[in-house]
């Protein structure tokens, strides 16, 4: 149609200006190379796709000691391929609908580390900023080239405001990394690492943790007082040409705090896939939970992952069988924590 009808008006005829004549030719060739520019782009995109992906390697504690060093904390080894380092704020007190949180319940920012085949190294993670400390951390994570591809809330009704920022950087050298996270850090209220304490088996609970672990259909574990329950999804997830090691920014965790006589404050967080939204939406309201936040983490990561943060009160092993239908809407697996 474009092309008959600027045959149509290039052909001079009674009423047809020589501008239109003009302004005709002057406008196909603009219009070819613009048909030739969406072709070319076309062609690099689907080249794009096609590309070799970078997997992640294995590792040992001992190679990450500079970046521990640089972080100011030691940190451990998940399934062999991710370094990771928590960072709770035992130094907020934030309550949440009246609920003291607990730092392991939904204070606990996290960064992860792993090395490629081709040399080099991701971080990936979120920290816990308070909304004095945002803008000054934001600030500083630009100026060492370190990316922020979230930025939200896991709580409401809460008091003080806090957000969770996630950010994602990639170099050949990781200390220099650690060096730039640990700039940023530096202008919060992070403290430090709490003292280590000698190994002993975690205190049971006053939960039913195992008719969470019946409802749910996963082990979970103990920290620091919260009991976590973790899925993964199936799929190989990737962010540009780098795959994710099962868990780095894939994960379903659902967090139980004992409130007394069985009861629970749940933070949770599923990770799901577009198809998958709105049944996750509508079993978690089913379970009587409340939704906190509907977000992506990642800006490149495929397929799309998309976050529903909520937040539950009440009977443990009642929520536990209610939020089983969220969890089962998606295409995840139990994990033990290790």
């Amino acid at each position: 149609m474009m092309a008959e009808y600027r045959q149509q008006d290039a052909r001079p005829g009674p009423g047809t200006s020589r501008r239109r004549v003009v302004a005709a030719a002057a406008v196909a060739p603009l219009l070819a190379a613009v048909s030739t520019g969406a072709r070319a782009q076309s062609a690099g995109t689907a080249k794009g796709r096609g590309r070799e992906l970078v997997r992640p390697v294995p590792t040992v504690l001992s190679d990450w000691k500079g970046v521990a060093d640089a972080l100011g904390r030691t940190g451990d080894m998940k399934r062999n391929v991710m370094y990771h380092t928590g960072f709770a704020r035992r130094d907020l007190a934030v309550l949440s609908h009246g609920v003291r949180v607990r730092p392991a319940l939904a204070l606990a920012a996290h960064m992860a580390f792993v090395r490629y085949a081709d040399g080099g190294t991701m971080v990936m993670g979120d920290m816990v900023v308070t909304e004095a400390e945002l803008q000054g951390f934001a600030d500083v994570l630009h100026q060492r080239g370190i990316e922020q591809t979230a930025l939200h809330k896991h709580l409401l009704a809460q008091r003080p405001d806090v957000w969770w920022m996630h950010i994602h950087a990639h170099g050949h050298d990781p200390v220099a990394l650690a060096r730039g996270l640990r700039a940023a850090l530096d202008r919060t209220g992070t403290p430090p690492p709490a003292r280590p304490t000698p190994s002993v088996r975690p205190r049971p609970l006053d939960l039913d943790t195992a008719g969470i672990d019946a409802a749910l259909g996963v082990k979970g574990s103990i920290d620091d007082g919260i009991y976590k329950s973790l899925f993964v999804r199936r799929e190989t997830v990737t962010d540009g040409d780098r795959v994710l090691p099962p868990g780095l920014g894939s994960t379903t965790a659902i967090n139980w705090q004992p409130l007394g006589g069985g009861r629970a404050a749940v933070s949770g967080d599923c990770c799901l896939v577009a198809r998958e939204v709105q049944d996750v939406l509508a079993a978690l309201r089913g379970a009587g939970a409340e939704l906190v936040e509907l977000h992506n983490h990642g800006l490149r990561d495929e397929p799309r992952l998309f976050f529903v943060h909520f937040w539950a009160v009440g009977d443990a092993v009642k929520l536990a069988r209610g939020l089983r239908a969220a969890v089962a809407a998606t295409d995840v697996r139990p994990v033990t924590e290790d």
